[in-house]
């Protein structure tokens, strides 16, 4: 297996990207969701995504050619975005420390595995990858309490998690990448 870099030229493996997305994001813990709802989603906004500054991915490429692990992700702006679960981590931390703690870092926006692929370490190898890059080793990502096995990931991988304003907990945790050693 390995490792491939992509920018915007994602959009030329984009059936293969997505095909693994629907299969890692409508298992558990993240069914029910539709298949093919799934795929046109993650497929329009990956359209958008690789215009984003600074999008880059990482795919892992089985000998055959099959994506068995991928990482998306861009520097995040000002002003920090509203849309999906963005002001759900607005809400949690406020936005003094969003700008403080997420504006101009490295966004890891999705991170799976496909399940042929798991046990193997790979995740963190994507997570290394796409996060080593990142302006000053600056990186964040957020993902859902109710993924527990991604929680655990994070937690193992050293990346904190800031707290939440007092009685500001949502369904979304923020992690930060682990500062320079």
């Amino acid at each position: 297996m390995t490792l491939t870099w992509y920018g915007p030229d994602i959009l030329t493996v984009a059936d293969e990207l997505t095909e693994a997305y629907a299969e890692v994001f409508t298992a558990p813990p993240w069914e029910p969701r539709d298949a093919e709802e799934t795929r046109v989603e993650f497929r329009e906004r990956l359209e958008t995504d690789v215009r984003r500054p600074g999008f880059r991915a990482v795919l892992a490429l089985s000998e055959d050619g099959r994506v068995d692990g991928f990482a998306t992700g861009w520097t995040t702006q000002a002003p920090f975005r509203t849309d999906r679960a963005y002001g759900k981590v607005t809400r949690r931390l406020g936005a003094e420390r969003v700008n403080e703690l997420l504006v101009g870092r490295f966004e890891i926006d999705e991170l799976g595995v496909c399940s042929r692929a798991r046990g193997t370490g790979l995740g963190r190898r994507l997570l290394s990858a796409l996060s080593s890059g990142a302006p000053d080793g600056r990186a964040w990502l957020m993902t859902w309490n109710g993924a527990p096995d991604a929680l655990a990931f994070y937690r193992r991988a050293g990346w904190q998690e800031p707290d939440p304003l007092p009685g500001e907990e949502t369904d979304m945790v923020v992690f930060v990448a682990p500062g320079p050693t």
